[in-house]
């Protein structure tokens, strides 16, 4: 644990935060993978359509977005300098993830910006952090 001792109490505690974040962000991919569109409880027609229109790559993306923003989180807490780029795939797996559901779809016309696009933000916001923390923990030298 690099520069374990150096790392302000804040710091790790944000650290141990994004990680239960990033342990609900492969819960709420397995329970889609185990139950489909059902995954955010009661599916209406629209949600059951859209999930099957889903293109097969989407879910790997999905994976591959929670999973590395799982791991740097653990990388960040262990003050590995890997978090950074772990954390960078990661932001590039919501982009595509998000922005081919904006793009591809009219989930935003059927269920309004707030709903569709609410939740969405958070995570690239959230996604976005992890990767400026990362860089900051690197200038600091608390990572590294």
């Amino acid at each position: 644990m690099a520069g374990w001792t150096k790392t302000p109490l804040w710091f790790r505690t944000l650290a141990v935060v994004l990680i239960l974040w990033g342990a609900m962000g492969v819960l709420a991919w397995v329970q889609q993978m185990r139950l489909g569109a059902e995954a955010m409880g009661p599916a209406t027609a629209y949600d059951r359509a859209l999930y099957a229109s889903l293109p097969g790559w989407y879910d790997w993306v999905y994976l591959i977005a929670v999973g590395t923003g799982l791991v740097g989180a653990a990388m960040l807490l262990l003050g590995s300098a890997l978090a950074r780029p772990v954390f960078a795939v990661s932001l590039v797996g919501v982009v595509v993830m998000f922005g081919w559901m904006f793009l591809a779809t009219d989930i935003v016309v059927v269920k309004g910006v707030p709903l569709a696009m609410g939740f969405p933000i958070v995570i690239v916001a959230i996604a976005v952090l992890q990767l400026w923390l990362a860089g900051m923990a690197a200038r600091r030298g608390w990572i590294g």
